[in-house]
């Protein structure tokens, strides 16, 4: 019984505490409530407020910028109306200039119309007074033009050929003065052997007894050694020498080292002649490669980067002549002569003297390469990588203009090595032919009565008919033959051409 009331006790405290909690969450739940309403109603206030606030800024905004818009559109009808206002103005100044040359070209038109009309009384006059002047005359317009101009030609061709003789004596002295002065210089500097190379080259030997040994039985030794060389041996009368023949250069010498090496071997048959040419082909390369060393050394140009076998090359013209002049002599001479020329007007001496050296490269295998020496050596150059301003020299000597001052240069040097006394020397047959050429290019032009070629082929006479060639004339065609001998013929040097008109009159008193 007591644990039972003690349980309801306990189970009534519960429901009583319980009732208890749930109203006071009630009552706290409530007022929570109460107090987010508050604030929400507070919230939606303010935001109204401020909602209020931004439309009264934004309607104030809308009517300050209406005003700005209002004002700058015042302005910009007032501006329009001043350029419309000064439009206007210039429109009315542009019709009254219209107005103005309107009644100029009237008074144009009308004033041409007056010269036209006074143009036609002058040509009536004028043809009034030519008609009086020829009936005075006894001549017509045309004959009195013919006689007028007849001898104004005259007059004015006497005084401009004065004036040109005498423009051409003065700048022709200056010049040659001054280009005498300057190849003095030059040339004194230089002191080059003259042409003494020929077809042959002689071979020293002991005795008589060693040409039957070089001969051999049935002449087989002779026979081999003309047969590996490629030239003739010549055995005649004179004592203690024997003579190869042959125009190639490099082919006599291998044949004079082989004939000597045989000599002083003293075994002479075909087997050992062979071996000795061998051996003298070998030598003779390594005598051209020195060749060309030296040639380059002399001159003061580097070897750096040069290749071999150009420099090789170069060294083969010591064994090549033209006209009689060795031409890496000639090569040398000129490498020389372009340096010194180039440092007496200013050119660059170091192309000059390579330029100068190269110029005749190609001429060491003109015989093995088809086309002109001038191609080949331009075309060799710039195989082993020379730049073109020192291949060009090879092409540009050869050139009547040619492009840079440097290859004038190189020709000008070229010409007086070549041009030299003692340098070269012509065969009789083409002396000869040089001269017949000379003649005949100036007979070419009519006119011309006789023409005679003196000195060696370095002066020309031409003499005149003075009935077909007058004194403007001559000059003239003194000119034209000297250009046409420039663009037809080759030749050392210069040519003088002295055209010669005179008049005889031959009258007998009886």
């Amino acid at each position: 019984m007591t644990f039972t009331l003690y349980l309801g006790a306990i189970l009534g405290g519960i429901a009583a505490g319980t009732a208890l909690g749930y109203g006071i969450r009630a009552f706290v739940a409530k007022n929570k409530i109460n107090s987010a309403e508050l604030t929400a109603e507070k919230i939606i206030k303010e935001a109204q407020i401020k909602e209020k606030d931004l439309l009264l800024q934004a309607k104030n905004k809308a009517l300050q910028t209406i005003e700005e818009a209002k004002r700058d559109d015042e302005n910009r009808r007032k501006e329009l109306r001043l350029i419309q206002q000064k439009l206007e103005k210039h429109e009315s100044n542009y019709e009254v200039r219209v107005q103005d040359l309107q009644k100029k070209q009237e008074q144009l038109f009308e004033r041409n119309n007056q010269l036209e009309t006074l143009r036609g009384d002058l040509q009536k006059l004028k043809e009034e007074e030519v008609k009086k002047i020829e009936t005075v005359a006894g001549l017509t317009r045309d004959e009195a033009k013919e006689v007028l101009l007849k001898d104004v030609e005259g007059l004015v061709n006497e005084e401009f050929v004065s004036r040109m003789r005498k423009l051409e004596r003065v700048n022709s002295d200056e010049l040659e003065k001054k280009a005498r002065t300057m190849l003095s210089t030059v040339i004194q500097r230089i002191a080059s052997s003259h042409s003494v190379e020929t077809t042959t080259t002689s071979v020293q030997i002991p005795n008589d007894e060693m040409k039957g040994r070089i001969i051999g039985k049935e002449g087989r030794n002779i026979k081999a050694i003309e047969h590996l060389t490629g030239t003739e041996i010549i055995i005649d009368d004179t004592p203690n020498a024997i003579t190869v023949s042959g125009f190639s250069p490099i082919r006599r010498q291998v044949a004079r080292l082989a004939i000597e090496k045989l000599i002083e071997d003293g075994r002479i048959h075909p087997t050992r002649i062979e071996e000795c040419v061998e051996q003298a082909k070998k030598d003779l390369a390594v005598d051209i490669k020195k060749a060309g060393e030296d040639a380059f050394y002399e001159l003061g140009i580097p070897l750096t980067g040069m290749d071999p076998k150009f420099v090789q090359i170069l060294g083969r013209l010591k064994y090549r002549t033209s006209y009689g002049q060795n031409v890496l002599k000639h090569s040398m001479e000129v490498g020389q002569l372009a340096g010194i020329l180039a440092a007496e007007i200013g050119a660059d001496v170091a192309i000059c003297k390579k330029g100068g050296l190269l110029h005749d490269v190609g001429k060491a295998v003109d015989h093995d390469v088809q086309g002109a020496h001038p191609e080949i050596g331009y075309n060799i150059m710039k195989k082993f990588g020379l730049p073109e301003e020192i291949a060009y020299h090879s092409i540009g000597h050869h050139e009547d203009h040619p492009k840079t001052l440097e290859a004038i240069v190189v020709k000008a040097a070229d010409a007086i090595s070549g041009a030299r006394p003692g340098a070269r020397k012509d065969t009789y047959e083409f002396y000869i032919q040089r001269l017949e050429d000379l003649e005949r290019t100036a007979m070419e032009f009519p006119g011309v009565e006789k023409v005679y070629a003196i000195q060696a082929g370095r002066e020309i006479r031409v003499f005149v008919e003075p009935k077909v060639v007058d004194d403007f004339g001559a000059f003239r065609l003194a000119k034209e033959i000297a250009t046409k001998i420039e663009a037809d013929l080759k030749y050392p040097g210069e040519i003088k051409v002295n055209v010669i008109r005179e008049t005889r009159v031959v009258e007998y008193a009886r």
